[in-house]
């Protein structure tokens, strides 16, 4: 059982922010780093794997949607994808890449000193791209978590780009924020469980250096707009819960 765990979500190829949460000083006393998904969809995606395949053993990564969309455009298959960053980024993988994404588990449980089996997934427990949000109604968070056994009481989870912490009805639900695509506040957002405390944090960089070190890192042809919408987290939490909100859920 480990006793603190650093918790990373949606990195979405970005080298600069992911270096500065890696350095950390809580991060890199961590006894395990768990990235929630999203690994290399983005501007910088061969870069970022290796610099997360380096932190060695302490690493673990779990299967997030844009993960398994990458493996799915390099095997060929005819999906579709809303964005032309994701067919570019699946192109400049190597074929161990592609493979180590493929390996990816989701959801991934481990045994957490002061909480017991917590629960890493990406969107929910049951899919890697299923969206539930900070006020999403608790029918909808119970549906989610309908095949969890009782005794797994932590869930930390990514996709929506928006860190938070949240009871649900006596489940702890722990969601990092973004390192690549923050929605609402420019930075490195993640998150530390650590005897049996969850604390979420924010790695402060300096935003028009980390701009101009994607740029300057990568060949994708669009990587100056993106890096200014994303990187600069020009989409607010207000816009993104307006987006992602469900239908069923709008008053």
């Amino acid at each position: 059982m480990v006793s603190s765990v650093a918790v990373l979500s949606d990195i979405h190829g970005v080298l600069p922010v992911l270096e500065a949460v890696l350095n950390e000083p809580d991060v890199r006393a961590a006894d395990l780093v768990v990235v929630t998904g999203d690994h290399a969809s983005g501007p910088q995606p061969g870069a970022v794997l290796d610099r997360l395949l380096a932190e060695g053993d302490r690493l673990r990564l779990v299967r997030g949607n844009a993960d398994h969309e990458l493996v799915a455009l390099r095997r060929g298959e005819d999906i579709e994808i809303p964005d032309d960053v994701t067919p570019w980024a699946a192109a400049q993988l190597t074929d161990e890449q592609v493979a180590v994404l493929a390996d990816l588990p989701h959801p991934l449980v481990l045994d957490v000193d002061g909480f017991g089996p917590v629960v890493f997934c990406h969107g929910t427990p049951r899919r890697d791209d299923e969206i539930v949000l900070v006020d999403s109604p608790l029918s909808r968070w119970h549906a989610a978590f309908t095949d969890l056994p009782s005794d797994h009481r932590t869930v930390v989870c990514g996709h929506t780009h928006m860190p938070f912490c949240r009871l649900v009805d006596r489940r702890l639900v722990v969601n990092a924020g973004s390192i690549g695509m923050p929605y609402g506040r420019a930075g490195g957002s993640w998150a530390l469980l650590h005897d049996g405390g969850v604390s979420l944090r924010h790695a402060s960089i300096d935003i028009d250096a980390a701009v101009d070190a994607v740029v300057a890192g990568s060949e994708y042809p669009q990587r100056q707009s993106w890096a200014d919408e994303y990187v600069r987290a020009v989409n607010s939490d207000a816009d993104a819960i307006a987006a992602f909100t469900q239908p069923d859920d709008r008053p």
